[in-house]
């Protein structure tokens, strides 16, 4: 136990959720000041992104960095722990979060300021970056209520009976997620005496004899796919997502879905690998319904937001297709196409908002003649679909190669098949996307315009890394197969937050 003063470099781990505490409770104080609103939150967000980056820099550098409160050691103290994985969604996240608070500023008028965004937005970041960094199962349960009361304040913001209505749809199945996580949890700390990570990973393989844990897993595999909209759980999210304003839905379909997969991989990846591998044929089913389904649904929409909505869950089906198969090779893959995910789909519900600004509409069958009006918006399209697409120059290329190079050689020919398929349909959805909005001279062309810098800057910012990832994807993958080493080999975790000596 250290009693001195740490060094600065150890409160990264805690730094970011500190930060956005802070300033959700600053924003509040001060909401009447509607002017600054989105500017100290996005100041505040730019801070958190380098605080991030810090962390993961000196993650990397050093391995996973722990802090526990007060003067209760582990596993009785609540522990932060940042690792690979955590720090690495975490930096993500808060980006992705960034450039989001950056375009509220023309999205969300004087009602939705007044009413409390910003507070909500920098309560939803705290509950983001603390279930990526808590080291306890228990606190990532509390940091998952925290998240979600902050994404129950932004959906509803404006209070239209659209947005009520998908509320309520968001709200009756995250809570029921939420109700069998603490179940699941109760059963976890009856059965094995802990709620700490580190220390369930430790003791766990002891107790594979006695304790009911493949009823545990499967308890926190539904709970954790409901969360990230997996097949057959998943109809609330095209109900809701297209609801709020766009920018709260570039948030939900960037951010909170990740976090349903997160959990799932830091659970079935370090405390329960054996119930995965008995567990992987459902797994791999549940993923090959959920990609398939979710593309043919999008390819079914006119409206745009809602094609982005089953887009999103497209994605969570690639995503779980890695942890079917499991090894450090394909949880790499899941997680590369997770970072991915976070980029393009809060890009995709972005450029939605640019198109509606541009043609008048978010209905295919109302648009059109966008090039005419925009190059530029049409080629930040163009490559942004590739992107979502799989297709080179974007970030969703090297993911889908690494996922489904380790189907093919875990002998899973139909997993391999179905994320194929999938960027296929996804392919012909976008591309129709891009004939009909873009492309065509239609009934939108007479009020086509040009979008604003406002619209077009953050879409921008987002294609960096979405770009940076496909072109240059050597330092990418290298963090991503560390996080994936991190799941399977958990001693470096364990000897952190237990050192020699301690626990």
């Amino acid at each position: 136990m250290l009693l001195e003063p740490v060094s600065s470099g150890d409160w990264l781990v805690i730094a970011p959720v500190v930060i956005a505490i802070s300033l959700g409770a600053f924003l509040l104080m001060f909401r009447h000041y509607l002017r600054w609103q989105a500017m100290i939150a996005s100041g505040g967000l730019l801070i958190m992104v380098a605080t991030n980056a810090a962390l993961l820099s000196r993650v990397v550098a050093d391995g996973p960095l722990v802090m526990t409160m007060g003067r209760w050691l582990p596993p009785f103290g609540i522990s932060f722990v940042a690792d690979t994985l955590g720090a690495s969604f975490a930096l993500a996240a808060t980006f992705v979060a960034f450039v989001c608070a950056a375009f509220s500023a023309v999205d969300i008028d004087k009602t939705g300021r007044r009413y409390g965004f910003y507070p909500f937005l920098m309560l939803m970041m705290a509950g983001v970056n603390g279930a990526f960094l808590t080291g306890d199962i228990f606190n990532l349960y509390v940091w998952f209520e925290v998240f979600l009361i902050a994404s129950f304040g932004l959906l509803i913001l404006g209070s239209e009976r659209a947005q009520i209505d998908g509320a309520a749809k968001y709200a009756i199945l995250n809570l029921l997620a939420t109700a069998l996580f603490l179940v699941a949890t109760a059963y976890l700390y009856g059965s094995i005496g802990t709620l700490n990570m580190a220390d369930i990973a430790r003791k766990v393989d002891g107790l594979r004899g006695s304790a009911p844990l493949m009823t545990i897993a499967a308890l926190f595999l539904l709970a954790f796919g409901m969360k990230a909209a997996a097949f057959p759980l998943n109809f609330w999210l095209p109900a809701s997502y297209h609801t709020p304003r766009l920018v709260t839905g570039a948030l939900f379909g960037g951010l909170l879905t990740k976090i349903g997969v997160y959990a799932l991989l830091r659970s079935f990846g370090m405390i329960f690998p054996p119930e995965r591998g008995e567990l992987s044929g459902v797994i791999q089913w549940v993923a090959i319904a959920t990609m398939l389904l979710g593309a043919m649904g999008a390819l079914a929409q006119t409206d745009i937001r809602r094609m982005a909505g089953f887009l999103v869950i497209s994605g969570v089906g690639v995503m779980l297709a890695g942890l079917a198969i499991g090894g450090t090779g394909a949880l790499s893959g899941t997680i590369l196409y997770a970072v991915h995910s976070m980029l393009a789909m809060a890009a995709l519900y972005l450029l939605a908002a640019a198109i509606c600004e541009v043609g008048g509409s978010f209905l295919l069958n109302e648009l059109g003649g966008i090039y005419r009006a925009s190059p530029l918006l049409t080629a930040i399209a163009f490559v942004l679909f590739l992107a979502v697409c799989s297709l080179p120059p974007g970030s969703g290329l090297w993911p889908k190669v690494i996922l489904v190079g380790a189907s093919i050689e875990a002998g899973r020919g139909w997993l391999a098949f179905a994320i194929l398929l999938t960027g296929l349909l996804t392919t012909i959805t976008l591309g129709r996307v891009f004939i009909l909005a873009f492309w065509r001279d239609g009934e939108g062309n007479g009020a086509a315009r040009a979008p604003s810098a406002a619209h077009l800057a953050p879409l921008i910012v987002l294609l960096v890394p979405i770009l940076l990832l496909g072109i240059l994807p050597e330092q990418f993958i290298r963090i991503a197969d560390r996080a994936a080493l991190g799941l399977t080999d958990s001693a470096a975790y364990i000897r952190a937050v237990f050192p020699e000596g301690g626990g």
